[in-house]
């Protein structure tokens, strides 16, 4: 059954559009969340060890993402200036932490704080059944916070 339906879609094609099958097989992503995959924004990372810097490490025992999100914080305005991620996931989780890196460059830690999953969702039109990946965004940039903040606090003593 599954090789009548790949050889329709094959002779279906026009032939100067032949796309790939698994292409067209999985376009079920979002536009979004595509270029988010494809062209992912603000990879990379910062010094852990700065005391300016939070990390937020969270991940999803049942589907095997990770997601490490680090905020750079300027100490005198108290906004974020600078934000890297690295993901180890699917396309939504990826997508998730790129959006989520560009969100909350320039505000301050309870403006980035306030951010819910149910926005980054909407914004990149995530299914139900990726909602765990735009969870995983909002705790990520929690866990970032409370970690900024607990340097802040040591380094205060």
């Amino acid at each position: 059954r599954n090789v009548n339906l790949i050889s329709q879609i094959n002779t279906t094609a026009s032939s100067s559009v032949r796309r790939p099958i698994a292409f067209n097989l999985i376009r079920s992503y979002h536009e979004k969340v595509i270029d988010h995959y494809e062209r992912p924004r603000n990879v990379g990372a910062l010094p852990k060890t700065d005391p300016d810097v939070g990390t937020g490490l969270v991940g999803a025992p049942a589907c095997g993402d990770v997601m490490k999100l680090q905020i750079r914080v300027d100490e005198q305005s108290g906004k974020i200036v600078d934000v890297k991620f690295k993901t180890f996931g699917c396309g939504s989780a990826i997508a998730s932490s790129s959006y989520m890196t560009e969100r909350v460059r320039g505000m301050s830690l309870d403006e980035a704080g306030r951010i819910r999953n149910t926005e980054i969702a909407k914004e990149l039109c995530l299914p139900p059944v990726k909602l765990h990946c735009s969870m995983l965004a909002e705790d990520a940039i929690k866990s970032a916070i409370k970690d900024y903040k607990s340097k802040r606090s040591i380094a205060s003593v």
